[in-house]
């Protein structure tokens, strides 16, 4: 069987491993013309990293993986530490250590297992044609591929997203969240934080994080609650961010102090999409942000890309009644609990940006003190009901 994916991203690119390794032909289509990610890093919780492991890439992702053995908030004004404490119970509840990785590292990984042979870059999609046997793509080049299905896993601003949407449907928009990220990478500086946490400095609805990547460096990110569309001239550098952390605890100064604009400095407007039922019609379905962009506020976004990467390899792997089918049973894996994880991301922005300032002063105090139990409650919670567990759930000590 052939097989067509928009999107080399890492949706895209963890599919296209799955499918391989099904024996199917893949080919990977994207419009950007080398390899750039898109933001600096990503969080790798357990439920990510099992999906790379099974695809054969355990080893490599272990060693692109930061040690990020703890977890640390700090009041952004004082530097006082609030609380600090092991992330140990997350990988012993769930079989797995998480990593922080660097985006363009995990990528680079991933495209060169897939094969560059088989990617064709400078490609955007404008068209797709299913004639109930076979799926054509139009690029805007004006060429044509055929294969036997299609996979979208071409990001936010999904062409393939409306396309398998119902007819009559009102179009789907992206919604702001609210907040403005900026995020890079730095070398390690104790000054900021532990090597081996993840430490983050909160107030006034503000963040500023790091989390500890190979190669001696942190992931950095701030979050400025702000409105959408603020000017913003890359020239400008760290200015922006002295500005929203002025007079905040030594260990942010230092953190701005160590940024490159030059070098890594990413600026994004957050938005998300409400959770949607449809992501699959005739012999076109979607993943990846194409199915589900959600805010970064849980971490789970490159990780629900990958469980989705993993349940349609399962789908093709075992189901055999047409390739119609097999991709509304891939979508029924995947929609609502893709659709839950959007909106607890949602609800936990506007917990921590102080949307609801009285919210968000409740969890600056619950964090004060606290042993780490019901942070790491939440996050195993995110965890949990992942395909990848195949029903054999979490193991509580």
């Amino acid at each position: 069987m052939k097989v067509i994916i928009v999107g080399a991203g890492i949706g895209g690119t963890s599919a296209g491993i799955a499918l391989q390794r099904l024996g199917h032909e893949v080919v990977i289509y994207d419009q950007m013309r080398e390899n750039k990610p898109v933001g600096a890093a990503l969080s790798l919780w357990s439920n990510g990293v099992k999906v790379l492991n099974w695809l054969g890439l355990g080893a490599e992702v272990a060693a692109l993986g930061g040690d990020m053995a703890d977890m640390a908030y700090i009041d952004g004004h004082t530097g006082e530490t609030l609380c600090d404490f092991s992330l140990a119970p997350v990988t012993a509840q769930t079989g797995q250590r998480p990593y922080p990785v660097a985006r363009a590292d995990l990528q680079s990984l991933m495209m060169e297992r897939f094969g560059m042979s088989g990617i064709r870059l400078g490609m955007k999609l404008v068209g797709i044609d299913d004639d109930g046997s076979q799926v054509t793509a139009t690029f805007a080049d004006g060429s044509t591929d055929t294969a036997d299905l299609l996979i979208g896993a071409d990001g936010a601003r999904s062409i393939t997203r409306a396309y398998v949407q119902p007819d009559g449907t009102p179009p789907i928009e992206r919604e702001y969240s609210g907040y403005t990220n900026f995020n890079g990478l730095i070398a390690l500086d104790e000054r900021i934080g532990r090597s081996t946490a993840w430490t983050t400095y909160v107030a006034d609805g503000k963040r500023a994080a790091v989390m500890p990547v190979a190669g001696d460096r942190f992931y950095f990110w701030f979050d400025v609650p702000q409105p959408s569309g603020v000017p913003f001239d890359r020239a400008d550098g760290v200015a922006p961010l002295r500005e929203a952390f002025a007079g905040w605890a030594p260990g942010v100064q230092a953190l701005i102090d160590g940024i490159d604009p030059a070098v890594s400095l990413n600026r994004v407007e957050i938005w998300d999409i409400t959770p949607f039922p449809t992501w699959a019609k005739g012999r076109v379905a979607i993943l990846g942000d194409a199915a589900h962009n959600t805010a970064p506020d849980i971490g789970q976004g490159a990780c629900l890309a990958l469980e989705d990467a993993f349940a349609l390899g399962i789908a093709f792997a075992t189901n055999t009644v047409s390739v119609e089918d097999t991709l509304l049973r891939y979508q029924d894996v995947r929609a609502a609990r893709a659709g839950d994880l959007v909106l607890r991301a949602r609800k936990r922005g506007h917990e921590t940006h102080a949307f609801d300032p009285v919210a968000t002063q409740a969890w600056y105090d619950s964090l004060r003190g606290t042993d780490g139990a019901g942070i790491i409650r939440g996050i195993v919670g995110n965890i949990d009901g992942t395909p990848v567990h195949l029903g054999g759930g979490l193991r509580h000590t």
